[in-house]
C-alpha cells in the first residue's frame, strides 16, 4: 500500500511517473477502476486490516488523541480481529514491514495483533531519513545513509527470506505497508534527478494532457468529464517563476519518491520468484488515500533544502488535484479525489489478466474477505468464546475471473465529510454543516452535476440509510474536527494534533 498517492499516479492509470514493476503486475493482473478507501491514513489501515468500517474498530479520526467515543478513540480496540491474527490461525507465517498507524497503546501493536515480525513505525512516521524506528516490539536507530523507502524493502525481503528459510512449508502473508509519497518530500539526489524538468508545463496543462491518456489508456470512460478545479488550486501561469520552479522541483521530488517504491516492489518481486512462489502470490496494490492537499512546514525554505532533512514540505492542493485527476478534492475528503485508489491484483496462477479496466465496485473492506475466503481462514476464532461483528466487505474473488455482481452501500465519514454510495448514485456532504449533494456515478463519475435538486427522494432515501449504517458503526457523535483544533490528549494535555506530525 501507498500512502497520500493520488488516483492516477501510476504509469498504468494515466501518469507520466516511471513505475514499471506495478505497470507490469496491472498488465498481467486486473485494474480496478471504482474501488474506494476510508479518505485518510489511520481509517483505511484499520478498515484494511479488519474487514470493518473505522469506527467500529475505534479509528474513525486518528491515533493523535482519544476523542472520547467508542468510534473515535485512537487505538485499534479488542472488538476486532485482524487479518493476520486471522491468518496466522490458518497456519501462515505474517509479517508487515512499513507504517502502522493503528495505535498508541502497545497492547495494539503488530507484533500483539497477529503478526510474527514487524519494522517500521508504529506512528505516522515524519522523516524519510531519521524516522523512528521499531523492530517487532523494540525501538531502534536507522543506520548511516538511510532511506525509509530502502528500509521498509529490505526489511520485507528479510521477512520472506527467513519464512522460506525456516518455514517453507507455511505459506505467508506480508503487509506491505509503504510510507511513500507522503510528505515531507525526501529521495535521493539521483532520484530527483530523473524527473527534474519534466513538470515545467504546470499542473493546468499537464493535468489535461494526464485527462487525455487516461481516456486513451480507458482508465476513464469518455464520458467522464476533468472536474473543475477547486478554489484552493492555483493558476499555473500566474506564478511567478521563481515560484514555478519551486513548485516543479517539488513534484519532481514526489515523482522520485513513487519512483523509489515502485524499484522496491520489483526488488520483493524478484524475492518471491527466486524462492519459486511469484505464481502463486497473491499481490494486491492500492494507495490509502487521495493526494494530500496541504503544504506543510515553511513555504518560504530555499530550494536548494529541498528533499533534504531541512525540509517538511508537501506538494500541496495543485499539484494534489494533479495526482488525483480527473477527480475534485483531496485526501481527508468523501468527494471521489479523497476516497478513489488504484488497485491492482496480480496472481498468475488465480487471475486471468484483464486487459479493460475492471469496474466492479469495490472498498477497502473487501480486502480481508477476500484473503480469507482464498486462504480458507476462519474470521471467528473457533475456541475464544467471543465474536466478532460481521464483515463490511465483500470478497473480490468473483471479480478475479470477471464476474461483476451488486455491492451492498457503502459509506464514509471522516472530520464530517460524509457519503453513501450505492449502485449508480453517491450522496456526499463536506462538513457538519455540509448541505447533501448527489450524483450519477454512471454518467458522472467526476461529481460535476449535483442533482439533489431535481431527486430530493433519492437524497432523503439514501441519507436515512447513510444514517442508519452510520448509527450501527459507530460513527456518532459526528467530529468534525480538523487538524488546528485544540483537544486534550490521554495525558490531560492541551496538544494541537497538526503539530504532532502524527499524521
Amino acid at each position: 500500500m501507498a500512502d497520500d498517492m493520488g488516483f492516477s499516479d501510476l504509469g498504468c492509470y494515466g501518469s507520466t511517473i516511471n513505475t514499471p514493476n506495478l505497470d507490469t503486475l496491472a498488465k498481467n493482473g486486473i485494474r480496478y477502476n471504482q474501488f474506494y478507501n476510508a479518505a485518510r491514513c489511520c481509517p483505511t489501515r484499520a478498515s484494511l486490516l479488519t474487514g470493518l468500517y473505522p469506527h467500529q474498530t475505534g479509528v474513525g479520526w486518528m491515533t493523535a488523541a482519544d476523542l472520547g467515543s467508542y468510534g473515535y478513540h485512537g487505538d485499534l480496540n479488542d472488538d476486532c480481529r485482524t487479518i493476520a491474527e486471522c491468518l496466522r490461525d490458518a497456519g501462515y507465517g505474517t509479517y508487515i514491514s512499513g507504517k502502522w498507524h493503528v495505535s498508541r497503546e502497545k497492547s495494539s501493536w503488530p507484533r500483539q495483533r497477529g503478526f510474527d515480525r514487524f519494522y517500521g513505525m508504529i506512528g505516522g512516521g515524519a522523516s524519510y531519513w531519521t524516522p523512528k524506528l521499531t523492530l517487532d516490539n523494540k525501538a531502534i536507530k536507522p543506520g548511516e545513509d538511510y532511506y525509509l523507502t530502502e528500509g521498509i524493502t529490505k526489511h520485507a525481503n528479510l521477512f520472506l527470506n527467513e519464512h522460506f528459510k525456516n518455514s517453507s512449508d507455511k505459506p505467508f502473508f506480508l503487509y506491505l505497508a509503504h510510507y511513500a509519497p507522503h510528505l515531507p518530500l525526501h529521495a535521493r539526489p539521483e532520484d530527483i534527478a530523473k524527473y527534474r524538468g519534466k513538470f515545467k508545463k504546470g499542473w493546468d496543462k499537464l493535468r489535461e494532457e494526464k485527462y487525455q491518456r487516461m481516456v486513451e489508456m480507458g482508465v476513464i470512460d469518455a464520458s467522464v468529464k476533468l472536474s473543475k478545479k477547486v478554489s484552493l488550486v492555483k493558476d499555473w501561469d500566474k506564478l511567478d517563476p521563481k515560484r514555478q520552479e519551486a513548485m516543479e522541483l517539488r513534484m519532481a521530488i514526489y515523482a522520485a519518491m513513487i519512483d523509489s517504491m515502485d524499484r522496491g516492489i520489483g526488488e520483493v518481486i524478484d524475492t518471491l520468484k527466486k524462492h519459486d512462489a511469484f505464481d502463486n502470490t497473491l499481490i494486491l496494490f492500492l494507495s490509502d488515500n487521495g493526494g494530500e492537499h496541504s503544504f506543510s512546514g515553511k513555504d518560504d525554505m530555499d530550494i536548494a533544502t529541498y528533499g533534504t532533512n531541512a525540509s517538511k514540505l508537501g506538494y500541496g492542493p495543485s499539484w494534489a488535484n494533479y495526482s488525483n485527476t480527473p477527480f475534485r478534492y483531496f485526501k481527508k475528503y468523501a468527494h471521489e479525489g479523497g476516497i478513489s485508489s488504484p488497485l491492482i491484483a496480480h496472481w498468475p496462477k488465480g487471475i486471468e489478466p484483464q486487459e479493460k479496466m475492471n469496474t466492479q465496485i469495490g472498498h477497502v473492506t473487501d480486502l480481508m474477505p477476500t484473503l480469507l475466503e482464498l486462504a480458507g481462514a476462519s474470521y471467528q476464532p473457533k475456541e475464544s468464546g467471543k465474536s466478532y461483528p460481521e464483515l463490511v466487505g465483500h470478497s473480490l474473488v468473483p471479480s478475479f475471473s470477471g464476474k461483476s455482481y451488486q455491492r451492498a452501500p457503502i459509506i464514509w465519514e471522516h472530520n464530517a465529510n460524509r457519503a453513501i454510495r450505492d449502485g449508480k448514485w453517491k450522496l456526499v456532504a463536506q462538513g457538519i454543516k455540509g448541505k447533501w449533494e448527489l450524483y450519477d456515478m454512471e454518467a458522472d463519475r467526476s461529481e460535476t452535476n449535483n442533482l439533489a435538486k431535481q431527486h430530493p427522494e433519492v437524497v432523503e432515501k439514501m441519507a436515512v440509510h447513510w444514517d442508519k449504517i452510520a448509527k450501527a458503526t459507530h460513527v456518532y457523535p459526528l467530529d468534525g474536527r480538523v487538524w488546528g483544533t485544540k483537544i486534550k490528549d490521554p495525558l490531560g494535555n492541551n496538544t494541537t494534533p497538526q503539530n504532532r506530525q502524527d499524521d
